[in-house]
């Protein structure tokens, strides 16, 4: 029999950490206990913290014993971990913004909750962030069927940084916004293929947004307006993400990091109300006060 699950102290969450791994959720008790599973297998950044928040229509997911099982393993090896639930929905920019205010640690990951980590992932996107400087760092997903469906054509887009990176304003219809075409399928594994990069090393590349997987700096996070934005947007949007990381590549600059332990579950979204993207309001919003 699988006993209560302590939901954990959301005051005594609220410590200075290096790392906060913040996951939304909705409807996947399956999908959430894998990608709780690659956190518990992570290493080098001890003691980071998992915040946990559903939005299911029944139960929450972490509430499945499966889920419930990674979650126990997660505090077992030193990592604290906060359950929470956010309802009523109030859309997804929204309950972004939730969560980060659920932590006060130097760095958050925001990571999807169909995403499994290989091991060794967290620790070199700390160390990536760390040593770049700029305002996130990402591993973009792979989608593993995929695997025999080459596009060369879309590696034109990558393209490494030469140093630390630097603040980009980028707007559909430039190059710079077709790099997220590398992102698709799995296509930045035969990137990384083609590279053959040594073991323990790897790359900083020039991206427009990356999905999925995302270790922000928080006080850069926070400095180009975080996910507040949620106010000024419908509930029934997508491309939050996508907001998010272009105001801050506008003012500190962002990467994709390469290779990506990412891989995607490949679940069917539980997102289906979307009418509008985000950052095309926001963008709207700015071509009206110039």
């Amino acid at each position: 029999m699988n006993r209560p699950l302590d939901a954990g102290d959301p005051a005594e969450f609220r410590t200075d950490r290096l790392v906060d791994v913040l996951v939304p959720t909705r409807d996947r008790p399956a999908e959430l206990a894998v990608t709780l599973s690659g956190l518990a297998a992570q290493e080098g950044v001890p003691g980071f913290g998992v915040v946990v928040s559903d939005q299911s229509d029944g139960d929450p997911g972490y509430a499945h014993p499966a889920a419930a099982t990674m979650v126990r393993a997660l505090r077992h090896r030193g990592h604290p971990v906060l359950l929470t639930r956010r309802l009523p929905r109030r859309g997804l920019a929204e309950h972004r913004s939730f969560l980060l205010a659920a932590s006060a640690a130097r760095h958050v990951l925001f990571l999807d909750d169909d995403v499994w980590l290989e091991p060794g992932t967290l620790h070199r996107l700390v160390t990536a962030i760390d040593e770049l400087g700029c305002g996130f760092v990402g591993n973009a997903v792979h989608g593993l069927s995929y695997l025999d469906d080459v596009r060369p054509q879309t590696h034109r887009h990558y393209r490494e940084w030469p140093g630390r990176p630097v603040p980009e304003r980028i707007r559909p219809g430039t190059p710079e916004w077709d790099r997220s075409q590398i992102h698709s399928a799995a296509n930045l594994l035969h990137v990384t293929e083609s590279l053959a990069l040594p073991a323990g090393t790897w790359r900083a590349y020039q991206v427009s947004w990356v999905g999925g997987c995302v270790l922000y700096d928080r006080a850069k996070l926070v400095d180009a307006g975080g996910f507040d934005f949620w106010r000024r947007v419908q509930e029934r949007h997508q491309g939050e993400d996508v907001a998010a990381q272009l105001a801050v590549l506008a003012h500190h600059g962002g990467a994709g990091v390469l290779p990506s332990g990412a891989y995607h579950l490949e679940s069917p979204t539980t997102v289906t109300d979307r009418d509008v993207e985000a950052w095309e309001v926001l963008f709207a919003e700015a071509d009206a006060e110039t």
